[in-house]
């Protein structure tokens, strides 16, 4: 695992941060000479979401957005009073 001091790391995080990601190699920093802080990768490096990837593989109802629609309306209206009603 590769050293180096902070003075370096400051002047080329950038560099250092691209290398980390292409390498999956931890980079310590160290001050003085005593190891302070690692540079990780990701555990998984992050990927683009894709919109669609589920298309024609689920069977949404036509009725999708009006299911539960009562049973939902009941826990709204549930320990609301008369007085609430008129606010």
């Amino acid at each position: 695992m590769e050293t180096i001091n902070i003075h370096e790391a400051k002047t080329h995080l950038s560099r250092l941060v691209e290398e980390v990601a292409m390498t999956q190699q931890p980079i310590i920093i160290a001050k003085a000479g005593k190891p302070r802080v690692q540079i990780v990768p990701l555990d998984k490096p992050l990927k683009k979401r894709q919109m669609g990837t589920l298309k024609g593989k689920l069977n949404v109802p036509d009725n999708f957005d009006r299911l539960y629609e009562k049973e939902i309306a009941k826990l709204f209206s549930e320990g609301q009073s008369s007085d609430e009603d008129s606010l």
